[in-house]
């Protein structure tokens, strides 16, 4: 029952990192739309990055810093597809290789935990 609740514990903070993640790229994408659409984006980008911290620090009651922390690199994977999305960036085969490897990487870093 113990390792249950554990379980359930640790897959909340791994839900919860992840919306930390999209919640503080949102907030960069909002400053870099700050540059050229007005002072609202800046303070929706604070928002945002503020809330993305404060869902972190949430995050981190539920499991271990070493599997979770981790996966605010899903952010690199939000922000490739935001800037691809909303600025109409090109993105090369070399940054679709890099988010593959990030991918890979926090997979490993998941299983890696003791929990």
């Amino acid at each position: 029952m113990e390792n249950k609740k554990e379980s359930t514990k640790a897959i909340k903070g791994i839900i919860l990192m992840i919306l930390a993640s999209v919640l503080t790229a949102f907030g960069q994408l909002s400053w870099k739309f700050f540059q050229t659409e007005g002072l609202i984006f800046l303070f929706i980008g604070f928002l945002l990055y503020g809330l993305g911290a404060i869902v972190m620090m949430l995050a981190f009651k539920n499991g271990e810093l070493s599997v979770l922390y981790p996966l605010m690199c899903t952010g690199y994977i939000i922000a490739l597809i935001n800037g691809k999305t909303f600025l109409n960036e090109s993105v090369s085969l070399t940054q679709y290789i890099g988010i593959t490897v990030i991918m890979i990487g926090i997979i490993f870093m998941g299983i890696g935990g003791k929990k």
